[in-house]
This record gives structure tokens, sequence and C-alpha cells, in this order.
């Protein structure tokens, strides 16, 4: 089965010579495989394209894919956006009493099916020339684990409350208190217990626009707990949360299942693990179509995931096999101190920092740990300039280039305008394209205006423009929100090799402890009462840092006999309390 798919937003008829319709050798023997629409935009003709590829690489702006699927998925198709549209082939199957996950790429359906089992899309199942109706669904899921869960949707017998993805658009929809946002959709009257279990009693009487993006994601996993549904969906409920918030939210998440269905869409591998009983995993192209795989036990999913290879499916969704060490980063390399900071004490209206002395050295990658509001941020601001201590100096004489954590779409070109502009000729150079823009998947967005780009695509733009620069030290905060799980472990692994290969340093702000191991060669440890006090110790190597770190919030990490990967503890489980007796809360060789 061949499918073409036309991403009509890359789509510029305008700026181009049609070439899609020009190199077609079926088109110039006189057969009508490729047609200028009314909106002068090409349609492709699957029925007599032969799969050449040939318009795949003539089109200027990549929006052509010529895809070949196994003929078995042609009767599983669920949706479908249009001609040369967008296709997703099977849904997640809800379970009363479970959370079932859902694990894959962005821009490959996770959010179509979600829409679809929360009834605020009819599946069409292919058929685009007829408006779709439940009718026909129900039809072809009779006698499936799906057709009774459809059925009540049809109906209008199911709610649902949906965690959307992007919480920082929370202030932008609503205004007000959060108090008074969470009042209007507490059913049962547990706003007081929820705003305990999810640390929001501190924030209940501010404005949503006072709000950081830690304590905005949790105020939206509050609306959604609060609503009165049959099942609840959760996209993303991680993003900017530390490592202690996000097993709160996991709690908070699986006590929920215990009475309702709880589907989750979610990134950070750690936290899955901990969240999910069954996980769908999905592979696909972005903008092209997505499969969902069926449901697999989250250990079994997971590990199929970083080995890259769907068994039962036969399909190969990562060219290598990702594996894990079990022992620490050694730490007892030497190099030039390249950036030496004193005791830096700062100091805002609500909130106080103080740093112990540290040093960065040569070619060093410094990971910060710590829980929110905790004076990460200021710090890494400190370094690169944007503020000044109040007491304690930092001293470095070296080029900085940072990547702040929230990121706006400041200027108006295209991707390829920004680089340029702020790169200049570095934007074309050899390394850049090979160690940034190729692995960062760049390529397609090249042509596209930084507008129109989502959270995930800012942010790897983002990523390339801090490492494209020219600098000594690369202040990075934050650089896996929004990125799906393969895009974290591509940036973390262009982060290390661009400092490996420059002989740079570099220091990077995340939650995603995989990301952190994967990244870094010592680890800064911050501490304190969030929101009022905060204090930084380092940097200290992999295995006393994480020892710090994780014994702070409590948490220890066991191996996967069969990946390495760590997998969090049950707490108070017999390996949990013995790892906590021995002071190894994460690396265990």
């Amino acid at each position: 089965m061949r499918i073409a798919i036309l991403n009509r937003d890359r789509c510029q008829p305008k700026r181009c010579n049609t070439e899609c319709v020009k190199y077609c050798p079926r088109v110039r023997s006189g057969d009508e495989t490729v047609v200028i629409g009314e909106k002068g935009k090409p349609i492709i003709s699957e029925e007599l394209c032969v799969g050449c590829g040939i318009c795949v690489h003539k089109c200027p702006f990549k929006a052509i894919q010529i895809i070949n699927l196994a003929e078995e998925l042609e009767d599983e198709l669920v949706h479908q956006y249009g001609v040369n549209g967008f296709r997703l082939y099977r849904l997640p199957i809800p379970r009363a009493g479970e959370v079932v996950g859902i694990l894959g790429p962005n821009a490959i359906g996770k959010t179509t099916a979600v829409k679809i089992l929360a009834g605020e899309e009819i599946p069409n199942l292919g058929n685009i020339e007829v408006e779709a109706g439940w009718e026909p669904v129900l039809e072809t899921y009779a006698g499936t684990e799906l057709f009774n869960y459809l059925e009540k949707v049809a109906v209008g017998a199911t709610k649902a409350a949906l965690k959307p993805q992007y919480v920082d658009m929370l202030p932008r929809v609503h205004e007000g208190k959060v108090s008074e946002l969470l009042e209007k959709v507490d059913f049962g009257g547990t706003l007081d217990t929820v705003s305990v279990e999810l640390d929001l009693t501190s924030s209940l009487e501010r404005e949503l626009s006072e709000l950081s993006g830690g304590e905005l994601q949790r105020v939206a996993i509050a609306a959604a707990v609060l609503r009165d549904a049959d099942i609840y969906f959760f996209d993303e409920p991680s993003s900017y949360l530390d490592i202690y918030q996000r097993l709160n939210v996991g709690r908070v998440i699986r006590k929920l299942a215990e009475t309702k269905q709880v589907m989750v869409i979610e990134h950070d591998l750690a936290v899955l693990d901990f969240l999910a009983d069954t996980v769908h995993l999905m592979y696909g192209s972005e903008g092209g179509f997505g499969v969902l795989a069926h449901p697999r036990t989250v250990r079994n999913a997971i590990n199929t995931y970083l080995a890259g290879f769907l068994r039962e499916e036969n399909i190969r969704i990562r060219d290598r096999e990702i594996r894990f060490e079990t022992r620490a980063p050694r730490d007892d390399w030497v190099a030039v101190e390249l950036v030496k900071f004193g005791n830096l004490e700062k100091s805002f209206d609500n909130f106080s920092l103080t740093t112990e002395h540290g040093a960065i050295r040569a070619g060093e990658v410094v990971g910060i740990v710590g829980p929110n509001a905790t004076g990460k941020t200021t710090f890494v601001k400190i370094l690169a300039k944007e503020l000044e201590p109040d007491s304690g100096e930092v001293d470095a004489d070296v080029k900085v280039s940072y990547k702040p954590q929230y990121i706006e779409p400041s200027f108006g070109g295209t991707v390829s305008e920004l680089l340029m502009t702020e790169l200049a000729e570095r934007s074309e150079s050899g390394f850049f394209k090979a160690e940034v823009f190729n692995p960062l998947n760049l390529e397609p967005l090249r042509d596209r205006e930084l507008p129109s780009l989502s959270g995930g695509e800012l942010q790897r733009v983002a990523i390339a423009l801090a490492l494209g620069r020219e600098a000594d030290i690369f202040l990075i905060d934050e650089p896996s929100a929004y990125l799906d799980s393969n895009q974290r472990m591509e940036a973390a692994r262009t982060i290390r090799r661009v400092m490996e290969k420059t002989g740079r340093s570099g220091m990077i702000v995340d939650h995603d402890v995989y990301f952190i191991d994967m990244v870094s060669d010592t680890l800064m440890v911050f501490d304190g009462e969030p929101g009022v006090t905060g204090k930084g110790a380092g940097p200290f190597g992999m295995r006393d840092g994480m020892n710090r770190f994780l014994k702070n919030v409590d948490i220890t990490f066991r191996r996967d006999n069969e990946t390495n990967r760590p997998r969090i503890n049950k707490t108070g489980s017999r390996l949990d309390r013995e790892q906590k007796s021995s002071g190894e809360f994460y690396y265990t060789g």
C-alpha cells in the first residue's frame, strides 16, 4: 500500500515552479498523477503514483512524502485529514482501573487519537468524500474491545476531561485568580485535597498571569482532575515540573485511575514507567501517518522503544539501540578552570539565592538539578551576565551563549533567516550542519515562519541557535521541554557531541533524569524552600551529585536487567530501603 502526503503548511506554490508536476515521469507520459488543485496546491493520485520519489526530492520545501505501508494496515485506517492528508491507524484502548500510556514522536497522531476517544473528533475511516458519522465507525468496530466504549462516545454518554499540552497558553484563555478557575470545575468538592496533593495551596490566591510554567502545569492538572468525567486525558503532564513534583502528579493520576479511566501521553520515560500500567507505542512519519502498536506492559513497552524494533510488527523505529551505563562517569580528570564563582548571593522581594564557591572546567558539561523555584535559572542568568549578584563575583573572561527557559518567537521571519541573522556564515558551515542542524532535524523547518512553529519545533531551533554561536560556555535552560522522547535523546547526544568536539563547556538545567545522565560530566545540586530560599552547591562528580540530589527528594532508582535503564523504586520497597541504607540512590555499579 502506498500513500502520498502533502504537508500544506510547508507547501508554498507561489514560491516554487511546481517541480512536483514538471518532474513526475507519469505526468510526462500523459497521466494525471499530479495535478494542481483549486487552491494552487498539488493533488497526488495514489493509484497512479509509482513511488519513484522524484517529487519528494525535487520539492524545494520538503512538503511531499511518498510512503509504502504494510497492506494489512489498509483495513485499520481510523482517520484521514483530506486528500493527501495525515492518516491515523488504530486507536488506543482505555481500560478501567489502569493508566494507559501513549509513547511516540510528536506529530504522528497522539492528539488526534485522544480527540477521537474524547468525542471531539468523529473518525472518517479514510472516507473523505462524505461527512463523518458514528454509524460506520460502530459497524467497523463491532465485536472489538473498543466497541462498547465508542458506542457510549457516539451517544454522548461518556464525559471526558483533557489536560492540554501547552499550559503556557492558559493565561491567554483564562483570567483571574487560580482559585476562581478551579472552583468553577470543582465537581466533587475536593479542591482543598487536590491543592495539597499538588502543592498548590500557596498559589490559589495568585493571578494566573503571575504563575511559572511549573505552577501553570499543576493548575492545569488540578483543573482536569477536579472535573466530573468518565475518562481523563493528560497530555505531557510532567513538562516544567521537577522530579519531586512529577512523582506527586504521578501519584494523583494513579489514584484517579482506581475509579476512572485514565490515558497519559508522556515523553519522560522514568515518569511514564512510574505512571502507566500498559503502554501503546506509536510509530510513523511526522506529519504523514501514525500507527498505534498493540498494548504492552509498561516495562516491555519502554524496553522495546529503547531497542528500536517492534518484533510483532517487524518494524524498526530507530537506527540504533539506546543503552544506559550502570556506572557513573569518572570524575578524576583534570582540566583548566574556565569559570570560577565565589559565594554568590542574590535577593528579590520574596526570594533569596546563595551558592557555594565552585568552578567550571574547560570541556566540562555541568548538569544542574533541583526542585523548581530554588534559583537554578537565576544562577544561570548570573553566569550569563543577565543578572548581577548582590555579593560575590564570577571570575570569567569568556563568551557566553544562553538559551533561556521560556522561548518567545519574537523574530518574524523564517528559521533560515533567523539562523543567518544570528549566526551569519556559521549557519552554513559544514560543522554546524553535520553536528547540529541535521541531528536536530531542522531541514523541514528551514522555510517555516517562526511564529508558526510548535513548542517542540521552537525548542529545537533555540538549541541549535545556542550551540551555533561562537562561545566558550553554553548555558542551556530546560532543553527537553516539549521534545518527544526521540528528540530528547538526539538533543542530549547533540549537546554532548558539540561539547566534546569543540572542547567547550556547558551548563544544562533540566528535570529529565535520563537527559541529565546522558549529557553531564558533573552535577550542581540546588535545594531549599521553593519560592523562598535556594542554595546551590557543586559541581560534584556524577555519583556524589546524583546521591545528594535524590536523597533530597527521597527517591531511589534501580536498574532494568535488560537495558540498564534507571527505574524508580517504589517508596519503602526492599530495594528502596537497601539503596538508601547504602547511600547509592542511582548508580549501583
